[in-house]
């Protein structure tokens, strides 16, 4: 039996909506993005301070990152952040962190040209080593970045204009490394915008892995899964994805050794889960193996039943 999938999509065309809610469609949808707490001065001398959620890193060597201050839809204006930065092609990225992401949403208001959004959020503003812009002390990693190149991708409201900076220097706080002094993911705690007021938080039980085959050779993919299991009515997308990403399917002696171990016996003297048939069992198991990232196991589990029947 084939799996079926009934779609009902809801078409948008940019062109026939409103910029505003094409805007919510696409921050709703492009997301988790990480966010940019960009620290600018203008050339006189007025510190700003303002969280970009069009923000990501593009490449290591040289170290490049880029944000977007987008043109305001209701009225086409542009921000002091993109007005400093036009002005003294520098910029301090800091990113957030849980502990302070009330704070940073405090700086995203649009207060008037001049106002100090470091005193206005309760911000901690430290000098910067390379670059004029200060410093958020609270931020966990800050970035001193001098500005490459801005691009204008239009000059309507809702218009992006992509400043690709070059990172100078970084700062990292100590506490956030690990034993072997690279970042630990759970102590770091970042936080990420979706649509609306929504926000994500990268820690604790949100955070997952996904291993890689390391070899170099990448994984079988879905063409070489067996049909009994690429066609299964109970294994999902994403359960399959994770049988087709081993490098190799296990051999015949693997699962011999297999189903002689306690483990094998472990999970067939497990109580059946009452379906239609043997299989859907087999597969049910396999499942719950699979949410518990023993990818091995359940492919060892998966084959063996059909080799006791050869």
């Amino acid at each position: 039996m084939t799996r079926q999938t009934l779609y009902i999509m809801f078409l948008v065309d940019p062109k026939e909506i409103s910029v505003a809610r094409l805007h919510g469609y696409i921050l709703s949808s492009v997301a988790p993005r990480p966010i940019a707490l960009a620290s600018t001065i203008s050339s006189d001398g007025q510190i700003n301070l303002s969280p970009f959620s069009f923000f990501n890193a593009f490449g290591a060597n040289p170290p490049i990152l880029i944000f977007s201050p987008a043109r305001r839809v209701r009225d086409n204006t542009t921000k002091h952040t993109l007005e400093n930065i036009k002005e003294t092609k520098e910029v301090v990225i800091n990113v957030v962190s849980h502990s302070m992401v009330h704070q940073q949403s405090l700086a995203s208001t649009e207060y008037e040209k001049g106002v100090n959004e470091f005193v206005k959020s309760g911000f901690t503003a430290i000098a910067s080593e390379k670059v004029k812009p200060f410093r958020v002390k609270e931020s966990p990693v800050q970035f001193e970045c001098v500005v490459k190149q801005i691009i204008e991708t239009g000059t309507e409201g809702g218009a992006g204009n992509l400043i690709i900076c070059e990172i100078v220097l970084m700062h990292i706080d100590e506490s956030i490394l690990n034993d072997k002094q690279t970042i630990d993911q759970q102590k770091i705690d970042l936080v990420s915008r979706l649509g609306e007021d929504w926000y994500c938080r990268a820690s604790g039980d949100s955070l997952f892995r996904v291993a890689k085959p390391m070899s170099g050779k990448g994984g079988i993919g879905f063409d070489q899964l067996p049909d009994e299991i690429k066609n299964s009515r109970l294994l999902t997308g994403n359960e399959l994805g994770q049988l087709a990403n081993i490098e190799r399917i296990p051999d015949t002696e693997e699962i011999k050794k297999f189903i002689e171990s306690e483990e094998y016996k472990k999970i067939i003297s497990a109580s059946p889960i009452k379906l239609t048939n043997k299989q859907d069992d087999i597969h049910i198991k396999a499942k719950l193996l699979l949410a518990k990232g023993q990818v091995d196991a359940a492919w060892k589990y998966l084959l063996a039943d059909k080799m006791l029947q050869s």
